[in-house]
């Protein structure tokens, strides 16, 4: 079910009954327009640190071959002071944050979707999506411009909702963290920690099959022959 915005202020200020039931969202700033009556939604407002992807360092992003510490030489950390702004132009992406911190109980969860009013105007936020229960920190905004015109970003406006469910399920199951637990700030990523060994074996057994050394870039597709017309006689 999810919880209407009434809910999700009445459950932020309720006192826990344990550190289990504990959900935070702070700060907010005013509650009458982030989490207005009759919606199912709290919006939440861009922070002031940005990452920026940088264009010509790097040849490709191969998170296999590279150490998870990849991200350092590809992007740069921004901070933009509340009152000024980021300029976002046109195909740029760029992953901002959330002003709030979270922390979630074992049964909520939440999801974070774009404001359709940002989105009209060419604004994609396609965060991770998913929040998962006992998550506790700030939200990475991953923010792309598919309009025309530059858009710029103010520190503090309200950029995305997120709308909170309840999660059914055994209360003394363990649930796992995430590797972004008690993110301040956007934090480097790592898309194959859960799948690393398998790829690299994957890997090693293509190149053994293919007699390819490690560093040998893949084999070029094979070339369409088409056979010539006979001549007339």
């Amino acid at each position: 079910m999810i919880l209407s915005a009434d809910k999700i202020r009445a459950r932020v200020e309720a006192a826990p009954t344990s550190d289990d039931d504990w959900f935070a969202i702070t700060p907010v700033l005013d509650w009458t327009t982030q989490a207005r009556p009759g919606t199912s939604a709290i919006n939440v407002r861009l922070g002031t640190r940005f990452r920026v992807p940088r264009r010509a360092r790097l040849d490709a992003l191969d998170h296999l071959a590279a150490p998870p510490s990849l991200e350092s030489v590809y992007a740069d950390d921004v901070r933009v002071a509340v009152g000024d702004y980021f300029v976002l132009h046109p195909r740029q992406f760029v992953i901002g944050e959330t002003v709030e911190w979270f922390r979630f109980p074992r049964t909520l969860a939440g999801f974070v979707s774009g404001r359709s009013s940002w989105g009209r105007e060419g604004l994609i936020v396609a965060t991770a999506i998913v929040v998962h229960p006992f998550y506790a920190g700030v939200l990475a905004l991953e923010l792309t411009n598919l309009g025309e015109i530059p858009v710029k970003l103010y520190p503090g406006c309200q950029i995305a909702q997120l709308l909170i469910h309840e999660v059914d399920g055994d209360p003394s199951a363990k649930i796992p963290l995430s590797m972004f637990m008690a993110s301040a700030f956007p934090r480097d990523p790592d898309p194959l920690s859960h799948d690393r060994k398998v790829l690299q074996e994957f890997r090693r057994s293509f190149l053994t099959t293919t007699n390819l050394p490690p560093t040998s870039a893949p084999p070029p597709p094979a070339t369409r022959v088409t056979a010539s017309p006979a001549p007339r006689g």
